[in-house]
C-alpha cells in the first residue's frame, strides 16, 4: 500500500510530469519515479516493482517512436543487451537494505546533474577498433543491468549520457538506444521480481495510467520536435530537486 497522505491524483500528476520529461529523451524515468517514491514513504520493497513497471510501459512507447523515426541503430544496441539482460535479471533477484537504497538513488541522480550541468559538452574520441568498443559496451552493459535490476532503475539514465560522452552515437541513437535497453531490461528485472520479490501492483493503477499518457505524449515530441539539449535542461531541474529532496531523507532514516 502506499504509505503517503498526499492524493493519489497529486502523485499521480507528479509521475507525468516525470514520464513526460525523461521519455523526450529516450529514458523511462525509473531514477526519478524511485527518488519519488522513496520521498513520499513508499516500502522499499515495493519501489523496484513499481519503477521496473512504470518503466516497461512508457519504454514501450518511446522504442516505437524512436524506432519510427528511424533513430534505433542495432550495431549500438546489440552488445549492451548482450550483457545486461541477465544481469538485470540477476539483480532483480536482490534485496538491498534501505540505506543502501537509499544511497545508491541518490548517487545516480548526482550522476545525471553533473552530466547535464558540468559535463555537457564532454566527449572522448575513442581510438580503438571495432572490438574495442564492443568490449566497452559488453561491461558497461552488464554494470548497468545489475543496477537497473537491484534498484528499480532502468539503467538508461547512465547509458544514454555514456554513449555521448564515448562519442559512440548522436543525441537521437543515444535517446533511441537508451529506450530500448531500459524496456529490455526493466522486462528482465520485472520477471526477477515477479518471481522473488513480487508485490501486488493492483493500487498503483493512477501512476501506470499518468506514465502511460506522459510517456506517449514525451517520446513522440522528443523523437519529432524538441531538442534534446532542451529537454535536458528540464529533466536536469527536476533531478536537482529530487537530489534534495532524497539527500533530506537518506540522512534522516
Amino acid at each position: 500500500m502506499i504509505e503517503t497522505v498526499l492524493s493519489p491524483y497529486f502523485i499521480a500528476a507528479l509521475f507525468f510530469l516525470v514520464a513526460f520529461t525523461y521519455s523526450s529523451v529516450g529514458l523511462g524515468g525509473g531514477s526519478s519515479y524511485t527518488a519519488l517514491m522513496a520521498i513520499l514513504g513508499f516500502h522499499t520493497l515495493a519501489i523496484p516493482m513499481i519503477s521496473l513497471t512504470l518503466n516497461l510501459f512508457v519504454t514501450s512507447i518511446g522504442s516505437y517512436n524512436f524506432i519510427r523515426n528511424k533513430h534505433a541503430k542495432l550495431s549500438l544496441i546489440a552488445p549492451f543487451f548482450l550483457s545486461s539482460i541477465p544481469m538485470a535479471y540477476l539483480g532483480g533477484a536482490i534485496k538491498l537494505p534501505k540505506e543502501l537504497f537509499y544511497w545508491v538513488l541518490l548517487v545516480s541522480l548526482i550522476f545525471v546533474a553533473m552530466r547535464i550541468y558540468v559535463w555537457e559538452k564532454t566527449t572522448i574520441q575513442l581510438n580503438i577498433s571495432q572490438a574495442g568498443k564492443i568490449i566497452i559496451s559488453l561491461i558497461a552493459g552488464s554494470v548497468l543491468g545489475l543496477v537497473a535490476g537491484i534498484v528499480g532503475i532502468g539503467g538508461g539514465i547512465y547509458l544514454v549520457p555514456l554513449i555521448i560522452i564515448l562519442g559512440l552515437g548522436t543525441e537521437k541513437e543515444a535517446a533511441a538506444c537508451g529506450a530500448i535497453f531500459i524496456w529490455l531490461n526493466s522486462l528482465s528485472g520485472l520477471i526477477a521480481r515477479l518471481q522473488y520479490n513480487s508485490i501486488d501492483l493492483s493500487n498503483y493503477v493512477p501512476l501506470i495510467i499518468a506514465v502511460l499518457i506522459g510517456g506517449a505524449l514525451g517520446s513522440f515530441l522528443g523523437s519529432t520536435q524538441y531538442s534534446p539539449k532542451t529537454m535536458q535542461k528540464v529533466l536536469g531541474a527536476a533531478v536537482v530537486v529530487a537530489i534534495f529532496f532524497l539527500t533530506k531523507k537518506t540522512f534522516m532514516s
